[in-house]
């Protein structure tokens, strides 16, 4: 099977970050431009064809680019978008609520595209998951691309997001010490995802095997325990605005939850019992995500 040769690959690591900032920075014209055409379908709809046409937009890009890893960013910039759609929307929402769920949103999602363009190289590097995954899917380039890595990741998060309806939009109760909760666990888990990033970096400077200090000693993925502190921080945010939803908004953080456990974690494991010497003997030692330091027996 043939891998995709970007184009760009022979540009510099700054010009290409420039390239990857003016798409995004059209993606989020086109969503301001777009989303007041919908005004008459519900909130949860018209974000979804909104978040669909950018999507669109930026599989046609990586497929002219071909590189996947343009859509890397999306992840984290999403639902920043998604949020300020729902706060358009709504009425009689407390402003208190706006801004501490838009803040706390935004500073997550800031966090993680600045570390996501801190560790990409340029166009000549793909992410490797892409790459696996079309070896073992057997899929093209091009559905790969479509499937995997644009249109399911883009229907995740906009789940994931749907607590920031209930928040943003139908949350018109008095603000209060969940909001303030809410916001604290975003945050909270975006301080904990960038001292886990930022040790693992350090580790990486000097050492091959596994990191086994700082939170990596507590757990094989603390960083996808900070990424999950951030979606159940939207769903606190969502049930202190709008409780009645506290049921069905539970499917957003839930999903994320799923399959970081039964998708990421595993391809993350495959990977370094292949590269790392020992990495079996931490697995039987250390718990996934939960950074408890030892399996619960």
């Amino acid at each position: 099977m043939n891998e995709p040769v970007s184009p760009l690959t022979h540009l510099a690591k700054p010009r290409a970050l420039l390239i990857v900032a003016t798409v995004y920075a059209l993606l989020i014209v086109v969503a301001i431009s777009t989303f007041p055409i919908f005004d008459g379908l519900h909130p949860l709809w018209a974000t979804l064809i909104v978040d669909f046409i950018t999507t669109a937009i930026i599989f046609v890009l990586s497929c002219l680019m071909r590189n996947g890893s343009l859509y890397d960013a999306y992840w984290s910039t999403a639902p920043i978008l998604l949020g300020w759609g729902f706060a358009v929307r709504g009425t009689d929402v407390p402003g208190e609520r706006v801004a501490i769920a838009l803040i706390a949103v935004s500073i997550w999602g800031i966090r993680l595209t600045s570390n996501w363009a801190r560790g990409w190289p340029g166009f000549h590097h793909e992410d490797w998951r892409y790459v696996q995954m079309r070896k073992d899917t057997g899929m093209s380039w091009f559905m790969n691309n479509l499937t995997v890595v644009h249109v399911f990741p883009t229907l995740q998060v906009w789940t994931g997001s749907i607590s920031l309806y209930a928040a943003l939009t139908l949350g018109t109760r008095d603000f209060g010490i969940f909001d303030i909760i809410g916001a604290v666990v975003i945050v909270g888990g975006a301080l904990i995802s960038l001292i886990a990033d930022e040790q693992l970096r350090a580790h990486r400077r000097t050492q091959t095997g596994s990191c086994r200090s700082g939170l990596w000693k507590l757990a094989r993925h603390p960083n996808y325990f900070g990424e999950l502190c951030a979606w159940w921080g939207m769903w606190i945010i969502g049930v202190a605005g709008h409780p009645a939803a506290w049921w069905w908004t539970l499917v957003g953080p839930v999903l994320m939850t799923v399959l970081l456990r039964t998708a990421s974690v595993p391809i993350m494991d495959k990977r370094s019992l292949e590269r790392r010497p020992g990495y079996d003997v931490l697995m039987k030692e250390l718990p996934a995500i939960l950074p408890l330091g030892r399996k619960l027996r």
